[in-house]
Formats: structure tokens, C-alpha cells, sequence
């Protein structure tokens, strides 16, 4: 074989590989189309597609020791009610609520069989609840009114809250060239912290973690963009075509592609 013959060889291998690499670029942009449902990501998570760092707390194990010794409990954003379902067995009267449209039949299905109450809600501040009417009020992951909390708990009842930090993800929105929304500035610990404070509550624990999340293809993240509008508001694949092609061939070199989670949780008590 002269060095001709080589030099062809070569570089129909190349062609070869970069034709599989854009194929597999195409085929993960077409998974903005997969429909999501409730609050689940197993789609990408189920699979190990896409992977989060371990945080220093479980957030459903305290809320099942809180739930064990509730009377009267509300779960705020329930999602679909896939997590709530999972803390069973639940208080005697339980409510939920969520404010997405779509996920509302799918919650009232899942847990009216488990006795809750599924309420429509859109503003935070105007809960359909009287005052003093819960003993735990359980948030993960959903927006709230400290005053409207402090309002619907009872004397000595409890607030337990998981929150997504404003810096969440910033990768994301460094690559793709899109501010950080500013609508949620400043979320963090300390702000949420003092905000409970200056309504009255005690905080009785209260922690942060900043733990990895992995994506290991890039239809991963053009899913995962999908289902979280807020982070980069206006998504498409086709938008981002360019910084996507290149996260997704830092991920053909690397195996994956890391960006940093931001979470903390609190744990308030009414005075």
C-alpha cells in the first residue's frame, strides 16, 4: 500500500466518523419533540442519560419524618403528584397544588385515590386556604409567599422548603449566550432565609449544595431545556444550533458534559 492509498484511507475514516458524530447531532436535536408529562424526567433520568451529583440531605426523607406526625398537610407544586404519592402513608386530610395547566388531571389522578385534594393555583399570594388550616406545609422546587405560608400554618406548624438557586445550571446560559432570567435574581440561601425571618418564622435548619449534573448526549440537553422554559426562555434547537453542535462535540472528546446545580433547603417553624 503506497502512502496515496493510506492518505485516502484516512481520510474516508474521517468522513466516516464526522458523518456519524453529525447523525448523532440531528437525531438529539429532534428530542424537543418527546412530550413530558407531570414532573418526570426519566425519560432522560431513567436511562442515565442525564445524571445529578448527590446532595448532603434528602429532602423526602425529612419530609416523611415531618409527614409521619402531620395532622393536616399541604404539598405546594405538586407536579403530577409523583413525588407526593411516593411519601405515603399521607395525614388523613392532605391538599396539594399546582399552577401548570397540564399537570393538574395529571396530580388529581394519581392522588385522589390517596385521599388528596388537587387545587388550581396561580397566584402565590392568594392561597384557597384558611388561616391556621395545615400543620406542614411541604415545597420542593416551587415558587411561594412567605406571608401566605406563615398565614395558612398553625401555631408551631412547619415549613419545609427545597429551592433551585438563581445560579442553577449558569452553564447553560454562558454557552448558549442568554443572561440569567432577572426575574429570579438574588434566590439564594440567604435572601430566602431572611424573608422566613421577617415573617415571623424560626428557622430550624437550613443548608446549600452546589453538586454536579452530568448530560452525556446533547438530545439529553435539548430535552431537558424543553421541559425547563424558564432557564433559557424561547428555546429551540434549531435557535442554538451552533452552541449546541459545540457542546455536543466536547461530549464526543469527553464522554459528557457538566454543569453545576444550585440547591438549598429550609426547614421554618411558625412562632
Amino acid at each position: 500500500m503506497n502512502s496515496s492509498d493510506t492518505t485516502k484511507i484516512t481520510a474516508n475514516s474521517s468522513a466516516e466518523k464526522l458523518a456519524e458524530i453529525t447523525e448523532r447531532f440531528e437525531s438529539g436535536l429532534t428530542e424537543a419533540s418527546q412530550p413530558f408529562v407531570g414532573w418526570d424526567f426519566s425519560y432522560i433520568t431513567g436511562s442515565g442519560r442525564l445524571q445529578s451529583g448527590v446532595l448532603p440531605w434528602s429532602y423526602g426523607t425529612i419530609a416523611r419524618r415531618h409527614i409521619q406526625n402531620a395532622k393536616r398537610l399541604l404539598d405546594m407544586g405538586t407536579g403530577g403528584g409523583e413525588l407526593l404519592c411516593n411519601l405515603a402513608p399521607l395525614p388523613a386530610y392532605a391538599c396539594a397544588t399546582e399552577g401548570y395547566l397540564p399537570n393538574i388531571a395529571v396530580a388529581q389522578e394519581r392522588l385522589q385515590p390517596l385521599g388528596v385534594k388537587v387545587f388550581p393555583v396561580t397566584d402565590d399570594a392568594q392561597l384557597p386556604f384558611a388561616e391556621g388550616e395545615f400543620d406542614l406545609v411541604i415545597n420542593r422546587h416551587e415558587s411561594y409567599d412567605p406571608r401566605e405560608v406563615q398565614r395558612i400554618l398553625a401555631q408551631g406548624g412547619v415549613f419545609l422548603t427545597q429551592q433551585v438557586g438563581w445560579s442553577d445550571c449558569r452553564e447553560i446560559n454562558d454557552r448558549l449566550g442568554v443572561p440569567m432570567p432577572t426575574e429570579y435574581a438574588g434566590w439564594e440561601l440567604d435572601f430566602a432565609v431572611q424573608q422566613l425571618l421577617d415573617c415571623g418564622f424560626h428557622i430550624r435548619k437550613q443548608m446549600e449544595a452546589a453538586p454536579v449534573q452530568r448530560i452525556y448526549d446533547i438530545g439529553a440537553l435539548v430535552y431537558y431545556l424543553k421541559t425547563i422554559p424558564w432557564q433559557v426562555p424561547d428555546f429551540t434547537a434549531e435557535r442554538f444550533r451552533e452552541p449546541l453542535w459545540q457542546i455536543h462535540m466536547e461530549i464526543e472528546q469527553h464522554g459528557f458534559w457538566d454543569m453545576k446545580q444550585k440547591r438549598f433547603i429550609i426547614e421554618a417553624v411558625k412562632l
